[in-house]
């Protein structure tokens, strides 16, 4: 297995770069496709979330590779490949496994330990395996990593910290306008994002909850599960009811929100919140200048946030990656060596038998039992050589030199390089 990830996210690019490579489900399948496509990729999945895109493939050359995938991102962001590198970074790996594993625990998310990058990571598995994109190397990874991210949050109090980027953004509107409880929120949008805003507001005790969307029925059926008012998208500029929090979470190309839409919101000597959390975004930068109004979005956040969990349980979450890393690392280095072992017992496996139908040849009048005999010392032999190299091999494979050793061993023995290769696509050795 030689995973590469080539991503950007919001540790490495600002939101005006982010919005351009933000994906919803169908461009993130079209982008999927066609990294699948490539020349030296071999599976490929795309994990994309409202703050990163990343693409994590298993690839059989590294070079060749990486430039293809920049230059599709480069594409999608509208920029040439050089303009979009300094954006990117590059995991290969074990680097790229230690990426995976520390996203899907949350502390590679914009909130430290938020839990949604749990089901975008399923997500991302998910959607792979439909394209029949994802084969043993990505799908052995990502359970692991699934696995990972749930004992995280199971073993540690980072839930309590940050449960989402939502519930931080809320509850920074609330140092605005005060406690959420008993205030009206407006939400435009109908989505995952949308849902755990009316689900999170709703548990903080908000006065009234309305959902706007393109799709009344999709509004409809949100507001329904949260005793909120649904209302078309078209219909909220000539919506009358009191707001004090407004959250956009669509998934629209350009501004939907701008200065005038705002100023007639806000309530007379009343402030007002409003939440950005789309990419590309759906709030314009000047609604931060109105006098009473408090812009939050993605990049704010960001910034604001960066600190925001508690030092103890972002280090139990980095003690339970590092655990979780460190046996991956070692049952896939030990399972490496298998091809090897499974040949060089194989080639003498064929050696033993090809001297012993010698040697019944030269001596055809041996009884039954003495041949059952010399064929007995004759396996013993060979176990007993190979006993003491293959349990070494195996041992050395926690090192990092672990595929040297293996090497060694084929060389020493000169073991047919295709033989090893037939072990390992029946054995599905990563």
């Amino acid at each position: 297995m030689s995973v590469l990830v080539v991503g950007i996210s919001h540790k490495t690019a600002p939101v005006s770069v982010l919005e351009r490579v933000a994906l919803d489900g169908d461009h993130a399948t079209k982008l999927l496709r066609e990294v699948a496509d490539l020349e030296h990729v071999t599976e490929a999945t795309v994990l994309s979330t409202c703050n990163r895109t990343e693409i994590y493939t298993d690839v059989d050359r590294f070079h060749g590779s990486v430039e293809s995938i920049s230059r599709i991102l480069g594409e999608l962001a509208g920029q040439s490949p050089e303009d979009v590198l300094t954006h990117l970074y590059v995991h290969y790996d074990e680097a790229a496994v230690s990426h995976l594993f520390h996203v899907a625990a949350g502390l590679d998310s914009m909130v430290p330990g938020e839990s949604q990058i749990l089901g975008q990571t399923r997500e991302a598995l998910r959607i792979g395996q439909e394209q029949g994109a994802v084969g043993p190397a990505l799908n052995v990874l990502f359970q692991q990593a699934l696995r990972v991210g749930k004992r995280s949050h199971a073993e540690t109090d980072i839930d309590r910290v940050a449960p989402s980027l939502v519930a931080s953004a809320l509850d920074r509107a609330a140092d605005h306008v005060g406690e959420i409880v008993g205030k009206h929120v407006v939400i435009i949008g109908a989505g995952s994002m949308a849902g755990l805003t009316a689900a999170t507001a709703s548990r903080a005790g908000a006065a009234s909850i309305t959902v706007a969307n393109r799709t009344p029925e999709r509004a409809t059926r949100l507001a329904q599960q949260y005793a909120a008012t649904a209302i078309p998208l078209s219909g909220l500029r000539s919506f009358t009811g009191p707001v004090d929090v407004l959250v956009s979470c669509t998934g629209a190309a350009g501004v939907l929100i701008d200065v005038e839409a705002v100023s007639s919101r806000r309530r007379h000597d009343h402030p007002l919140a409003v939440i950005d959390l789309a990419l590309p975004r759906d709030v314009a930068p000047e609604v931060a200048d109105l006098p009473g109004v408090r812009l939050i979005a993605l990049d704010t956040l960001a910034a604001e946030l960066e600190d925001s969990a508690g030092g103890a349980d972002v280090e139990g979450v980095r003690l339970i990656v590092g655990q979780e890393l460190t046996a991956f690392l070692a049952a896939r280095r030990s399972q490496s060596v298998t091809p090897t072992v499974v040949a060089l017992r194989t080639m003498a496996t064929g050696v033993v038998e090809a001297e012993l139908a010698r040697l019944m040849s030269r001596m055809p009048d041996l009884d039954d039992s003495s041949r059952a005999e010399v064929e007995k010392t004759l396996r013993r032999v060979a176990e007993k050589l190979l006993h003491h190299p293959t349990v070494r091999v195996k041992e050395l494979a926690n090192d990092s030199g672990a595929v040297s050793y293996a090497a060694a061993l084929a060389e020493l023995f000169a073991l047919d390089p295709e033989a090893v290769e037939a072990v390992t696509r029946v054995e599905g050795v990563q």
